[in-house]
């Protein structure tokens, strides 16, 4: 039977992209979803590190198994980085997407294209019990367009346009971001971790 690895996320699309990331390792990927007695996470960490930490310790501590906190958000140049550990949240704490990404448009509104520069950023944390086994950090850079682009992805990816793709996040083919994304080059750094734990899939 495969070893589980918790992912203290309640978003069904980060879960997504993980367990795809983590599809040739022999691991069971699971999430607050599979713990509903889990306790809250109260992420008022100043960086996506310091929230990546107080997910996987906190989970880690309550279910006793290998953990991964992971924190990610946007960042735009144009804006001083923000919306940064508040990218979920960006519209207010009750938003959903439609709503972070019509405010960010709104204070993009009248900024040219050459400074719409932007990058996803994605830090990690991997605890098991107290101990901290890893921490790792991946981006990707890009621009925000003014307009929606693709159906794909989740968040603000309908935005994230690419330039040498030429397409945002949306409308890039899921196996393409897979390699390129910050979620993707976090991952990457934390494989040769991971493979201690978990063995390639038979």
């Amino acid at each position: 039977m495969a070893e589980e690895l918790v992912v203290a996320t309640k978003n069904q699309g980060k879960l997504r992209e993980i367990r795809g990331l983590l599809a040739g390792l022999d691991v069971t990927v699971t999430s607050l979803a599979d713990y509903a007695d889990a306790p809250d996470i109260v992420e008022d960490g100043d960086s996506f590190r310091a929230n990546a930490l107080i997910k996987a310790r906190l989970i880690a501590a309550h279910t006793g198994k290998l953990t991964m906190g992971e924190d990610s958000g946007l960042e735009v140049e144009a804006l001083d980085n923000r919306p940064g550990i508040y990218s979920a949240r960006f519209a207010g704490e009750q938003c959903d997407d439609e709503d972070n990404n019509r405010k960010l448009l709104e204070e993009l509104r009248g900024i040219p294209e050459e400074r719409r520069g932007a990058r996803y950023r994605c830090c990690i944390a991997l605890v098991k019990r107290e101990d901290i086994i890893a921490e790792v950090s991946g981006q990707c850079a890009g621009r925000i367009s003014t307009e929606a682009r693709g159906t794909n992805g989740f968040g603000y990816d309908p935005y994230f346009l690419i330039p040498e793709y030429g397409k945002t996040f949306g409308e890039l083919d899921p196996s393409v971001k897979a390699r390129i994304s910050h979620r993707a080059n976090a991952l990457r750094a934390l494989q040769e971790v991971l493979q201690e734990y978990f063995p390639a899939a038979k």
